[in-house]
């Protein structure tokens, strides 16, 4: 991938940036309607956390709202929980949908392959579990959570909550109700009919999906490697997990997006499963409410009604 340079060190440079943006933690500012912070989860592994809380909370005499954990994207390669464009859609939806974000900063490939960031979201989701961070301890109803990721943080998303359905009873007292799956990054060795259709997509080419799962999956492994398309993996079979659990998913994505046709075949392979599933497809881009956030007022509807099920 041309846009990241080899260092000697083995780290990579990555020609692909966006703006940081620092957090927002002093409630004192009038102008400041969602606050936010970053807190360490993990000093070995450098993972932390940027948390988001509508400060209206802070004035409601016994708050209990839902939790968050978010995912940012990127491909599993770029990125931050610090960037603007992840900041301003947290900031936002924290405040629409009255909920406490959790944006994890997980460990990025070439660096660290996957499994690397699957393990870090299901730390911070021990951690949680026995942090005493007063928003969380609070604020926050730790039996109302939900996991959430754009792109490759949906496709994380997905993941981590396999594993955390698994091991439900080591994570008491965080109950995991929802995965939410925003314009989740998967992909194959075959071409799809929308991946086919888009093959010259401005915004996500198929043959750039194709060298970022060379720099990401584990040494070896080809695209149909569970990581990359549960589909066609044994892994899918795990999803039951999600269904024992009472867990209910969300796919959302748009029709402009290549990756289309696996966001609704994996949608209409969980209903198989007899997961509780809901949709939420529309026209658009990849990544569109993050890039684009006149765009987001709609998606957080539909997450409102997701999360109160209204």
């Amino acid at each position: 991938m041309s846009k990241l340079i080899p260092n000697p060190d083995g780290t990579y440079t990555r020609l692909i940036t966006l703006p940081i943006v620092p957090a927002q933690p002093d409630p004192s500012s009038p102008t400041t309607r969602v606050l936010s912070k970053d807190i360490s989860v993990n000093p070995k592994t450098e993972t932390m956390v940027r948390l988001f809380l509508p400060r209206e909370v802070l004035d409601l005499p016994a708050p209990r709202i839902p939790l968050i954990f978010y995912y940012h994207g990127g491909a599993f390669i770029f990125f931050s929980a610090t960037s603007s464009i992840f900041h301003e859609f947290c900031s936002t939806m924290a405040l629409q949908l009255q909920v406490l974000i959790v944006s994890l900063e997980y460990r990025l490939a070439p660096e660290h392959r996957l499994p690397a960031a699957y393990d870090d979201a299901v730390d911070a989701l021990h951690w949680i579990k026995t942090t005493k961070e007063e928003w969380i301890v609070k604020f926050v109803d730790l039996s109302n959570c939900f996991l959430m990721g754009t792109s490759a943080g949906g496709n994380l998303a997905y993941h981590a909550g396999l594993r955390a359905c698994a091991v439900s009873d080591h994570l008491d007292p965080l109950k995991i109700k929802g995965l939410i799956l925003h314009h989740p990054f998967f992909g194959g060795s075959e071409r799809t009919g929308s991946e086919m259709v888009m093959e010259d997509d401005p915004i996500l080419p198929p043959r750039v999906c194709d060298a970022a799962w060379k720099w990401v999956l584990p040494l070896g492994a080809d695209r149909d490697h569970e990581y990359c398309n549960p589909a066609g993996s044994k892994e899918f079979e795990r999803c039951v997990a999600i269904r024992v659990m009472g867990c209910r998913v969300l796919v959302a994505g748009c029709f402009g997006d290549p990756l289309i046709d696996r966001q609704m075949g994996l949608g209409k392979m969980l209903e198989g499963k007899g997961v509780r599933t809901m949709t939420h497809f529309g026209n658009g881009f990849h990544g569109l409410e993050v890039s684009d956030p006149s765009k987001a007022p709609a998606l957080f509807i539909v997450l409102k009604n997701f999360i109160y099920e209204l």
